[in-house]
Protein backbone atom coordinates (compact mmCIF):
# COMPACT_ATOMS: atom_id res chain seq x y z
CA UNK A 1 0.00 0.00 0.00
CA UNK A 2 1.02 3.59 -0.69
CA UNK A 3 0.01 5.57 2.38
CA UNK A 4 -0.81 9.21 1.66
CA UNK A 5 -1.24 11.94 4.28
CA UNK A 6 -3.01 15.01 2.86
CA UNK A 7 -3.14 18.38 4.61
CA UNK A 8 -6.75 19.15 3.71
CA UNK A 9 -9.90 17.39 2.56
CA UNK A 10 -10.07 18.47 -1.07
CA UNK A 11 -6.35 17.86 -1.40
CA UNK A 12 -7.03 14.35 -0.18
CA UNK A 13 -9.69 13.73 -2.82
CA UNK A 14 -7.48 15.26 -5.52
CA UNK A 15 -4.56 12.95 -4.75
CA UNK A 16 -6.85 9.95 -4.28
CA UNK A 17 -8.37 10.26 -7.73
CA UNK A 18 -4.92 10.80 -9.28
CA UNK A 19 -4.03 7.32 -8.01
CA UNK A 20 -7.43 5.80 -8.85
CA UNK A 21 -7.01 7.05 -12.40
CA UNK A 22 -4.02 4.72 -12.78
CA UNK A 23 -6.15 1.68 -11.90
CA UNK A 24 -5.22 1.38 -8.22
CA UNK A 25 -7.98 0.66 -5.74
CA UNK A 26 -8.03 3.78 -3.60
CA UNK A 27 -9.82 4.64 -0.39
CA UNK A 28 -9.93 7.76 1.72
CA UNK A 29 -10.29 8.36 5.45
CA UNK A 30 -11.25 11.77 6.83
CA UNK A 31 -9.50 12.89 9.98
CA UNK A 32 -7.26 10.83 12.21
CA UNK A 33 -7.93 7.13 11.47
CA UNK A 34 -9.95 5.03 13.87
CA UNK A 35 -9.98 1.29 14.24
CA UNK A 36 -10.68 -0.51 10.94
CA UNK A 37 -11.18 2.75 8.99
CA UNK A 38 -8.24 1.90 6.69
CA UNK A 39 -8.94 -1.12 4.49
CA UNK A 40 -5.73 -3.20 4.19
CA UNK A 41 -6.84 -4.39 0.74
CA UNK A 42 -6.56 -0.88 -0.72
CA UNK A 43 -3.63 -0.27 -3.06
CA UNK A 44 -3.61 3.34 -1.92
CA UNK A 45 -4.88 4.61 1.41
CA UNK A 46 -5.36 8.37 1.80
CA UNK A 47 -5.81 10.05 5.16
CA UNK A 48 -7.23 13.54 4.62
CA UNK A 49 -6.45 15.75 7.59
CA UNK A 50 -7.06 19.46 8.13
CA UNK A 51 -3.54 20.50 9.08
CA UNK A 52 -2.55 23.16 6.56
CA UNK A 53 -3.06 26.18 8.80
CA UNK A 54 -3.14 24.78 12.35
CA UNK A 55 -0.18 25.14 14.77
CA UNK A 56 2.84 23.23 13.49
CA UNK A 57 3.10 20.98 16.55
CA UNK A 58 -0.50 19.87 16.10
CA UNK A 59 0.04 19.25 12.37
CA UNK A 60 3.07 17.09 13.16
CA UNK A 61 1.23 15.07 15.82
CA UNK A 62 -1.79 14.39 13.59
CA UNK A 63 0.38 13.51 10.58
CA UNK A 64 2.46 11.05 12.59
CA UNK A 65 -0.69 9.40 13.93
CA UNK A 66 -1.99 9.02 10.37
CA UNK A 67 1.34 7.68 9.12
CA UNK A 68 1.55 5.05 11.85
CA UNK A 69 -2.04 3.96 11.22
CA UNK A 70 -1.28 3.55 7.51
CA UNK A 71 1.87 1.57 8.28
CA UNK A 72 -0.10 -0.69 10.61
CA UNK A 73 -2.41 -1.59 7.71
CA UNK A 74 0.41 -2.41 5.31
CA UNK A 75 1.69 0.88 3.88
CA UNK A 76 5.36 0.41 3.04
CA UNK A 77 5.73 3.80 1.35
CA UNK A 78 4.48 7.20 2.56
CA UNK A 79 3.57 10.32 0.61
CA UNK A 80 2.89 13.76 2.08
CA UNK A 81 0.39 15.58 -0.11
CA UNK A 82 0.48 19.36 0.09
CA UNK A 83 -1.10 22.02 -2.12
CA UNK A 84 0.27 22.63 -5.62
CA UNK A 85 0.77 26.27 -4.63
CA UNK A 86 2.89 25.19 -1.65
CA UNK A 87 0.74 27.31 0.66
CA UNK A 88 0.99 26.92 4.38
CA UNK A 89 1.52 29.19 7.37
CA UNK A 90 4.65 31.36 7.56
CA UNK A 91 6.30 28.93 10.01
CA UNK A 92 5.08 25.68 8.46
CA UNK A 93 3.49 23.31 8.20
CA UNK A 94 5.07 21.52 5.25
CA UNK A 95 8.60 21.61 6.64
CA UNK A 96 7.89 20.43 10.20
CA UNK A 97 5.65 17.59 8.98
CA UNK A 98 8.22 16.52 6.36
CA UNK A 99 10.95 16.40 9.00
CA UNK A 100 8.80 14.30 11.31
CA UNK A 101 7.81 11.82 8.58
CA UNK A 102 11.39 11.57 7.28
CA UNK A 103 12.56 10.70 10.79
CA UNK A 104 9.76 8.16 11.18
CA UNK A 105 10.82 6.17 8.10
CA UNK A 106 14.54 7.04 8.38
CA UNK A 107 14.56 8.71 4.95
CA UNK A 108 17.97 10.20 4.13
CA UNK A 109 16.49 12.08 1.18
CA UNK A 110 12.99 13.09 0.13
CA UNK A 111 12.02 13.91 -3.44
CA UNK A 112 9.32 16.56 -3.48
CA UNK A 113 7.65 18.84 -6.02
CA UNK A 114 4.41 20.83 -6.13
CA UNK A 115 4.40 20.56 -9.92
CA UNK A 116 0.98 19.64 -11.33
CA UNK A 117 0.97 20.61 -15.02
CA UNK A 118 -2.70 19.73 -15.55
CA UNK A 119 -3.54 22.41 -12.97
CA UNK A 120 -1.11 24.95 -14.43
CA UNK A 121 1.54 24.45 -11.73
CA UNK A 122 5.09 23.89 -12.96
CA UNK A 123 8.59 24.16 -11.49
CA UNK A 124 11.51 25.60 -13.44
CA UNK A 125 14.86 26.56 -11.95
CA UNK A 126 13.39 25.88 -8.52
CA UNK A 127 10.72 28.55 -9.07
CA UNK A 128 7.06 27.62 -8.71
CA UNK A 129 4.95 28.98 -11.56
CA UNK A 130 1.16 29.25 -11.70
CA UNK A 131 -0.02 29.28 -15.32
CA UNK A 132 3.42 30.50 -16.30
CA UNK A 133 3.47 33.32 -13.72
CA UNK A 134 5.74 33.17 -10.63
CA UNK A 135 3.74 32.16 -7.56
CA UNK A 136 4.41 35.47 -5.79
CA UNK A 137 2.93 37.36 -8.76
CA UNK A 138 -0.13 35.11 -9.08
CA UNK A 139 -3.52 35.51 -7.33
CA UNK A 140 -2.11 33.36 -4.49
CA UNK A 141 0.00 36.37 -3.50
CA UNK A 142 -2.98 37.77 -1.60
CA UNK A 143 -4.70 34.55 -0.51
CA UNK A 144 -6.82 35.48 2.55
CA UNK A 145 -5.42 32.69 4.75
CA UNK A 146 -2.04 31.79 3.26
CA UNK A 147 -0.59 34.69 1.24
CA UNK A 148 2.42 33.58 -0.82
CA UNK A 149 5.07 36.27 -1.34
CA UNK A 150 7.95 34.10 -2.57
CA UNK A 151 8.24 31.75 -5.56
CA UNK A 152 11.56 30.09 -4.66
CA UNK A 153 10.86 26.60 -3.32
CA UNK A 154 14.21 26.16 -1.59
CA UNK A 155 13.77 29.42 0.31
CA UNK A 156 10.16 28.60 1.15
CA UNK A 157 10.98 25.18 2.57
CA UNK A 158 14.27 26.05 4.27
CA UNK A 159 12.51 28.74 6.29
CA UNK A 160 10.31 25.99 7.73
CA UNK A 161 13.11 23.53 8.58
CA UNK A 162 15.22 23.36 11.73
CA UNK A 163 18.27 23.82 9.45
CA UNK A 164 18.49 24.53 5.67
CA UNK A 165 18.55 21.21 3.81
CA UNK A 166 16.97 21.73 0.36
CA UNK A 167 18.33 21.88 -3.16
CA UNK A 168 17.11 21.90 -6.76
CA UNK A 169 17.60 19.13 -9.31
CA UNK A 170 17.66 20.93 -12.70
CA UNK A 171 15.46 20.02 -15.64
CA UNK A 172 18.39 18.74 -17.74
CA UNK A 173 19.02 16.12 -15.05
CA UNK A 174 15.34 15.08 -15.10
CA UNK A 175 15.64 14.70 -18.87
CA UNK A 176 18.79 12.58 -18.54
CA UNK A 177 16.72 9.50 -17.69
CA UNK A 178 15.65 7.53 -14.63
CA UNK A 179 19.06 5.93 -13.97
CA UNK A 180 20.94 9.24 -14.01
CA UNK A 181 18.28 10.89 -11.89
CA UNK A 182 18.26 7.99 -9.43
CA UNK A 183 22.04 8.31 -8.99
CA UNK A 184 21.75 12.06 -8.49
CA UNK A 185 19.05 11.56 -5.87
CA UNK A 186 21.26 9.10 -3.97
CA UNK A 187 24.32 11.37 -4.20
CA UNK A 188 22.36 14.40 -3.03
CA UNK A 189 21.72 12.81 0.34
CA UNK A 190 25.23 13.89 1.39
CA UNK A 191 24.43 17.62 1.28
CA UNK A 192 20.63 17.97 1.18
CA UNK A 193 17.72 15.94 2.51
CA UNK A 194 14.92 17.55 0.47
CA UNK A 195 15.22 17.59 -3.31
CA UNK A 196 13.13 19.74 -5.67
CA UNK A 197 13.42 18.37 -9.22
CA UNK A 198 12.23 20.74 -11.94
CA UNK A 199 9.09 19.48 -13.70
CA UNK A 200 7.16 21.26 -16.43
CA UNK A 201 5.32 18.33 -18.04
CA UNK A 202 3.63 15.11 -16.95
CA UNK A 203 6.48 13.22 -18.62
CA UNK A 204 8.91 14.99 -16.28
CA UNK A 205 6.86 13.87 -13.29
CA UNK A 206 6.82 10.29 -14.57
CA UNK A 207 10.61 10.32 -14.96
CA UNK A 208 10.94 11.57 -11.39
CA UNK A 209 8.51 8.94 -10.09
CA UNK A 210 10.33 6.13 -11.87
CA UNK A 211 13.61 7.26 -10.33
CA UNK A 212 12.13 7.54 -6.84
CA UNK A 213 9.60 4.69 -6.94
CA UNK A 214 11.31 2.79 -4.12
CA UNK A 215 12.00 5.74 -1.82
CA UNK A 216 10.27 5.31 1.57
CA UNK A 217 8.89 8.88 1.57
CA UNK A 218 7.94 11.30 -1.19
CA UNK A 219 6.02 14.55 -1.03
CA UNK A 220 4.25 16.94 -3.36
CA UNK A 221 1.01 17.75 -5.08
CA UNK A 222 -1.29 15.29 -6.83
CA UNK A 223 0.82 15.42 -9.99
CA UNK A 224 3.77 13.49 -8.56
CA UNK A 225 1.43 11.14 -6.67
CA UNK A 226 -0.35 10.20 -9.89
CA UNK A 227 2.98 9.62 -11.60
CA UNK A 228 4.10 7.46 -8.67
CA UNK A 229 0.93 5.39 -8.99
CA UNK A 230 1.68 4.85 -12.67
CA UNK A 231 5.27 3.85 -11.91
CA UNK A 232 3.99 1.35 -9.33
CA UNK A 233 1.52 -0.11 -11.84
CA UNK A 234 4.33 -0.49 -14.38
CA UNK A 235 6.36 -2.50 -11.89
CA UNK A 236 3.77 -5.16 -11.09
CA UNK A 237 1.04 -7.26 -12.73
CA UNK A 238 -2.10 -5.34 -13.61
CA UNK A 239 -5.20 -5.81 -11.49
CA UNK A 240 -8.49 -4.25 -12.52
CA UNK A 241 -10.60 -2.59 -9.84
CA UNK A 242 -14.06 -1.58 -11.03
CA UNK A 243 -15.23 1.91 -10.12
CA UNK A 244 -18.02 1.87 -7.52
CA UNK A 245 -21.34 2.43 -9.28
CA UNK A 246 -23.05 5.81 -9.10
CA UNK A 247 -26.15 6.09 -6.94
CA UNK A 248 -28.51 8.84 -8.07
CA UNK A 249 -31.11 8.23 -5.37
CA UNK A 250 -31.60 10.58 -2.45
CA UNK A 251 -31.73 14.35 -2.17
CA UNK A 252 -28.85 16.63 -3.14
CA UNK A 253 -27.51 19.93 -1.85
CA UNK A 254 -24.66 22.22 -2.91
CA UNK A 255 -22.72 24.04 -0.17
CA UNK A 256 -20.12 26.65 -1.18
CA UNK A 257 -17.71 28.68 0.91
CA UNK A 258 -14.76 29.23 -1.40
CA UNK A 259 -14.23 32.78 -2.67
CA UNK A 260 -12.01 31.70 -5.56
CA UNK A 261 -12.72 33.08 -9.01
CA UNK A 262 -13.72 29.67 -10.37
CA UNK A 263 -16.17 28.95 -7.55
CA UNK A 264 -17.75 32.38 -8.07
CA UNK A 265 -18.18 31.50 -11.75
CA UNK A 266 -19.78 28.19 -10.77
CA UNK A 267 -22.18 30.00 -8.44
CA UNK A 268 -23.10 32.36 -11.28
CA UNK A 269 -23.83 29.31 -13.43
CA UNK A 270 -26.17 27.97 -10.71
CA UNK A 271 -27.92 31.36 -10.66
CA UNK A 272 -28.22 31.42 -14.45
CA UNK A 273 -29.68 27.91 -14.36
CA UNK A 274 -32.45 29.17 -12.07
CA UNK A 275 -31.37 27.11 -9.06
CA UNK A 276 -32.75 28.01 -5.61
CA UNK A 277 -30.02 29.92 -3.76
CA UNK A 278 -29.58 31.19 -0.21
CA UNK A 279 -26.64 33.25 1.06
CA UNK A 280 -25.19 33.04 4.56
CA UNK A 281 -24.52 36.69 5.45
CA UNK A 282 -22.09 37.10 8.37
CA UNK A 283 -22.51 40.89 8.41
CA UNK A 284 -26.26 40.57 8.91
CA UNK A 285 -25.89 38.17 11.83
CA UNK A 286 -22.75 37.00 13.64
CA UNK A 287 -24.54 34.10 15.33
CA UNK A 288 -23.80 30.96 13.27
CA UNK A 289 -26.73 29.11 14.83
CA UNK A 290 -29.14 31.85 13.75
CA UNK A 291 -27.62 31.91 10.26
CA UNK A 292 -28.02 28.14 9.95
CA UNK A 293 -31.60 28.23 11.29
CA UNK A 294 -32.55 30.85 8.72
CA UNK A 295 -31.01 28.77 5.93
CA UNK A 296 -32.78 25.62 7.06
CA UNK A 297 -36.13 27.43 7.27
CA UNK A 298 -35.56 28.59 3.68
CA UNK A 299 -34.70 25.01 2.70
CA UNK A 300 -37.86 23.65 4.37
CA UNK A 301 -39.99 26.05 2.32
CA UNK A 302 -38.67 24.70 -0.99
CA UNK A 303 -40.80 22.47 -3.16
CA UNK A 304 -39.53 18.90 -2.77
CA UNK A 305 -39.43 18.60 -6.56
CA UNK A 306 -37.26 21.71 -6.94
CA UNK A 307 -33.79 21.20 -8.43
CA UNK A 308 -30.88 20.82 -6.03
CA UNK A 309 -30.40 24.11 -4.15
CA UNK A 310 -27.28 26.06 -3.25
CA UNK A 311 -26.48 27.50 0.17
CA UNK A 312 -23.36 29.61 -0.01
CA UNK A 313 -21.07 32.03 1.81
CA UNK A 314 -18.82 32.81 -1.17
CA UNK A 315 -18.23 36.47 -1.98
CA UNK A 316 -16.41 38.46 -4.68
CA UNK A 317 -13.15 40.14 -3.54
CA UNK A 318 -14.55 43.58 -2.71
CA UNK A 319 -17.40 42.19 -0.60
CA UNK A 320 -15.10 39.68 1.08
CA UNK A 321 -12.74 42.51 2.01
CA UNK A 322 -15.59 44.45 3.60
CA UNK A 323 -16.61 41.45 5.73
CA UNK A 324 -13.04 40.78 6.82
CA UNK A 325 -12.43 44.43 7.67
CA UNK A 326 -15.52 44.55 9.89
CA UNK A 327 -15.30 41.11 11.50
CA UNK A 328 -11.69 40.08 11.03
CA UNK A 329 -10.41 37.26 8.80
CA UNK A 330 -10.44 34.50 11.41
CA UNK A 331 -13.74 35.47 13.03
CA UNK A 332 -15.65 35.78 9.76
CA UNK A 333 -14.29 32.43 8.56
CA UNK A 334 -15.19 30.76 11.86
CA UNK A 335 -18.76 32.12 11.81
CA UNK A 336 -19.43 30.89 8.29
CA UNK A 337 -17.76 27.49 8.75
CA UNK A 338 -19.82 26.90 11.88
CA UNK A 339 -23.01 27.93 10.07
CA UNK A 340 -22.30 25.66 7.09
CA UNK A 341 -21.54 22.78 9.48
CA UNK A 342 -24.92 23.22 11.15
CA UNK A 343 -26.65 23.47 7.78
CA UNK A 344 -25.01 20.20 6.69
CA UNK A 345 -26.22 18.46 9.84
CA UNK A 346 -29.71 19.89 9.40
CA UNK A 347 -30.20 18.82 5.80
CA UNK A 348 -28.78 15.37 6.53
CA UNK A 349 -31.53 14.96 9.13
CA UNK A 350 -33.98 16.03 6.42
CA UNK A 351 -32.97 13.25 4.04
CA UNK A 352 -30.11 14.71 2.00
CA UNK A 353 -27.65 11.98 1.07
CA UNK A 354 -25.65 13.70 -1.68
CA UNK A 355 -23.40 16.62 -0.71
CA UNK A 356 -21.55 18.76 -3.24
CA UNK A 357 -19.16 21.21 -1.61
CA UNK A 358 -16.95 23.99 -2.99
CA UNK A 359 -13.83 24.95 -1.05
CA UNK A 360 -11.28 23.08 1.04
CA UNK A 361 -12.29 24.64 4.35
CA UNK A 362 -15.98 24.19 3.52
CA UNK A 363 -15.47 20.56 2.58
CA UNK A 364 -13.54 19.91 5.76
CA UNK A 365 -16.25 21.54 7.86
CA UNK A 366 -18.99 19.44 6.24
CA UNK A 367 -17.06 16.18 6.58
CA UNK A 368 -16.38 16.93 10.25
CA UNK A 369 -19.96 17.99 10.97
CA UNK A 370 -21.35 14.79 9.48
CA UNK A 371 -18.67 12.65 11.14
CA UNK A 372 -17.86 11.03 7.78
CA UNK A 373 -15.14 8.42 8.33
CA UNK A 374 -14.28 7.83 4.70
CA UNK A 375 -15.16 5.85 1.62
CA UNK A 376 -13.99 4.56 -1.72
CA UNK A 377 -13.06 6.73 -4.67
CA UNK A 378 -15.40 6.57 -7.64
CA UNK A 379 -15.77 8.31 -11.00
CA UNK A 380 -14.64 11.90 -11.58
CA UNK A 381 -17.20 14.66 -12.09
CA UNK A 382 -14.32 16.86 -13.25
CA UNK A 383 -10.59 16.40 -13.44
CA UNK A 384 -9.40 15.86 -9.87
CA UNK A 385 -12.92 15.98 -8.42
CA UNK A 386 -14.18 12.43 -7.75
CA UNK A 387 -17.38 11.14 -6.26
CA UNK A 388 -16.76 9.51 -2.91
CA UNK A 389 -18.97 6.62 -1.87
CA UNK A 390 -19.25 6.81 1.92
CA UNK A 391 -19.49 3.83 4.21
CA UNK A 392 -23.02 4.87 5.25
CA UNK A 393 -24.41 5.13 1.70
CA UNK A 394 -24.01 8.90 1.36
CA UNK A 395 -22.18 10.41 -1.61
CA UNK A 396 -19.83 13.38 -1.60
CA UNK A 397 -18.28 15.59 -4.25
CA UNK A 398 -15.65 17.73 -2.50
CA UNK A 399 -14.37 20.41 -4.84
CA UNK A 400 -11.29 22.53 -4.24
CA UNK A 401 -12.06 26.20 -4.82
CA UNK A 402 -10.33 26.57 -8.18
CA UNK A 403 -11.20 23.14 -9.62
CA UNK A 404 -13.77 22.30 -12.28
CA UNK A 405 -15.27 24.13 -15.24
CA UNK A 406 -17.88 26.86 -14.69
CA UNK A 407 -20.79 24.42 -15.15
CA UNK A 408 -19.52 21.79 -12.70
CA UNK A 409 -21.91 22.51 -9.82
CA UNK A 410 -24.90 22.64 -12.18
CA UNK A 411 -23.92 19.46 -13.98
CA UNK A 412 -23.02 17.46 -10.86
CA UNK A 413 -26.32 18.28 -9.16
CA UNK A 414 -28.61 17.76 -12.17
CA UNK A 415 -31.26 15.10 -12.04
CA UNK A 416 -31.43 15.04 -8.25
CA UNK A 417 -34.28 16.30 -6.13
CA UNK A 418 -33.64 18.96 -3.52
Amino acid sequence: MIGIIADDVTGGTDVAVACRRQGLRTGIVFGEPRDHSIDPTWDVGVVALKTRTIPAADAVAQSLTAARALQAQGADQLYLKYCSTFDSTADGNIGPVLEALASLVDARRVVTTPSSPEHGRTVSGGQLLVNGVPLAESPMRDHPLTPMRDSDLVRLLDRQLTAPSSRVLPLELVHAGADALRSAIADSAHDARYLFPDAVTDDDLLAIARAAVHEPLLAGAAGLAGALARAVVESRPSTEHPTPPADDTGRTIVLAGSCSRRTLEQIDAMRNAGRPMHRLDALADQDPTALAARALAWYDALDRDAPAPLIYASLPPEELQEVQEQLGVERSAAILEDAISQVAQGVRERGVSCFITAGGETSGAVIAALAVRGGEIGAEAARGVPWIHGHDGARFLLKSGNFGDPELLVRASEGSGS
